[in-house]
């Protein structure tokens, strides 16, 4: 086997299943021809493709709003919710984004002393508060990072409607794969893991619900 620099992988050989699981441990591909697999793999590297498109937009983001993480998706909620002509409560956000009170309370310090949210008195509620994103910021958001997220619509609109229910039901059907909920090595760390047999093209996959990127321990370590 080299080891050499010259043989190092490239990113969209990372995803090359013969690369991955060349002795199909993971994966059992013997029902599959060649070209089955071939265009399995150019797949995988295209979802690739765009998480890495995501992620490079993600830090794009946040480098031009000087923001975190946790910070934009607060923004993003604000935003959705006044589009809707109503203001969230910092309990909804708290509870958006999966993180306490407490941690809450100090992601709005921050945003408003930045300038980007106001909070506001509760017009039929005196001791509940408002939160609104200024319309600074609120442009800002949408003219920027929002008019790049929404290039995707017009990629989608670009397909006829049966090839979108594909993409669906391939996209709802990997998202429910990945779910960790009933995988005991994702809820307990220490929990030891039996060797499994390799998984076999369109077997079934129980029903859950995977924790959202960005909630959670995380999120309240990254809103602190």
């Amino acid at each position: 086997m080299s080891i050499s620099g010259e043989d190092s992988l490239t990113r969209r050989s990372l995803y090359d299943v013969e690369v991955t699981d060349p002795a199909s441990v993971l994966i059992d591909r013997s029902g599959l021809e060649k070209q089955d697999v071939a265009q399995i793999t150019r797949l995988m590297q295209a979802l690739a493709g765009m998480r890495e498109a995501e992620e490079r937009l993600s830090e794009a983001s946040t480098r031009y709003m000087r923001l975190n993480r946790t910070d934009m998706r607060a923004l993003h909620f604000l935003i959705a919710s006044q589009n809707r002509g109503s203001l969230p409560t910092p309990g909804a956000i708290a509870q958006h984004l999966g993180i306490s009170t407490a941690s809450t309370t100090k992601l709005l310090d921050r945003l408003e002393r930045a300038g980007h949210i106001r909070r506001e008195t509760h017009p039929s509620d005196r001791r509940a508060l408002l939160v609104r994103i200024t319309p600074e910021t609120h442009q800002a958001a949408t003219a920027t990072v929002g008019r790049q997220h929404a290039r995707r619509f017009a990629v989608a609109a670009r397909l006829t409607p049966d090839e979108r229910e594909v993409v669906i039901r391939f996209l709802e059907d990997a998202a429910t794969s990945l779910s960790v909920s009933d995988a005991p090595w994702a809820q307990d760390p220490g929990a030891a893991v039996e060797p499994g047999a390799a998984v076999q093209p369109g077997t079934a996959v129980q029903p859950g619900t995977a924790q959202e990127p960005g909630t959670g321990e995380h999120a309240s370590r990254e809103a602190d």
